[in-house]
This record gives C-alpha cells, structure tokens and sequence, in this order.
C-alpha cells in the first residue's frame, strides 16, 4: 500500500470516528437498550426529588445526569417522600380544579400543568407529578398542592428522558 493510501485511511478513520457521537454524550431513548460493559450506563434511568434542596436529579446508574430546580408542597399539602414510580404520562394534560371542579383545557395558557405531566403517586382519586407552570417565579419555593412544579421547558426535556415504569425516589 502507498503512503498516501495509508494517510488517506487513516485521515479518513480519524474524520469518521471524531464526527460519531461518543456514548457518553449519544442520546438514548427511553425504549432504547443500550449494550454496554458500563453498568453505570447499562442501569435505568432514576429520579431523585431533594425536597430540602428544591431540586430533582436524573440519575443513569450512579452517575448524575442532569439536576432541574422545582417547586414542592406548600405546609399543609407537603410532597410524600419514598419511592414510587411513573405511572403516567401526558402531554397538553386537562386541569380540573380540585374544589370547584372547573376544568381548564390542555395547552390552554391558563392551565396550571403546562404542557407536560409525568404523574408518579396516587390516592386513587388525587395525584401527585411533575408538571409545569404559567408562573416560573414559583419555582424554587414551597408553593404548590404537593406536585413538583418545573420550568415548562425542563419538564418538556424531562418527559422525553423518563418512561411508564421509571423509579422516583423523594426525599427530605
């Protein structure tokens, strides 16, 4: 083989390989499998809820992905702590106000879910999720009926990273 032939193959290997997204920084879906040796990237996605710190961390394994700030309960309508798990999903979710029984449609600029919810704890009449808010100032504080209130933006990337099935873990 030429010496150019083995510089352009090998140039053209190091072009390829350097453009490939690496699995460190690849997206994985949540119906994905991905095959790996790593069993910090090989484990399920995880979120953790640090009530005291007012944020929730998604966990792959060990390894911390991403943290978002939220809102939790206000006294009297405190956030349950322990593990639970998602157990439903909705995007542009209906409110219905708890008290009057008034209902405020999805995608409606006046609904207090946003556009996303990820419910993962029920009574079996009330629930309990993440969603977002018409008023971001309330993120960062003890302000809502027990729900996990986000930054619309960060519930919409957070619904796309978690699954039915996907560990919430509450803590103080």
């Amino acid at each position: 083989m030429s010496r150019f032939l083995r510089i352009t193959s090998l140039l053209l290997f190091a072009s390829t390989w350097a453009t490939q997204p690496t699995l460190a920084n690849a997206p994985i879906l949540p119906s994905q499998t991905l095959t790996t040796d790593d069993p910090a990237i090989s484990q399920a996605l995880r979120l953790e809820i640090r009530l005291s710190q007012r944020q929730v961390m998604v966990y792959r394994g060990s390894h911390r992905i991403k943290g978002y700030p939220i809102a939790v309960g206000r006294p009297g309508w405190e956030t349950p702590t322990g593990d639970f798990k998602v157990m439903e999903m909705v995007k542009d979710p209906a409110w219905v106000h708890p008290f009057k029984g008034v209902r405020i449609a999805g995608g409606d600029p006046e609904n207090p879910l946003g556009r996303r919810w990820i419910g993962f704890w029920t009574d079996g009449k009330n629930w309990i999720g993440f969603h977002g808010t018409p008023n971001p100032q309330s993120v960062g504080k003890a302000s809502s009926h027990g729900c996990i209130r986000m930054h619309n933006k960060d519930v919409e990337e957070l619904f796309q990273k978690v699954s039915l099935g996907t560990v919430v873990r509450v803590v103080k």
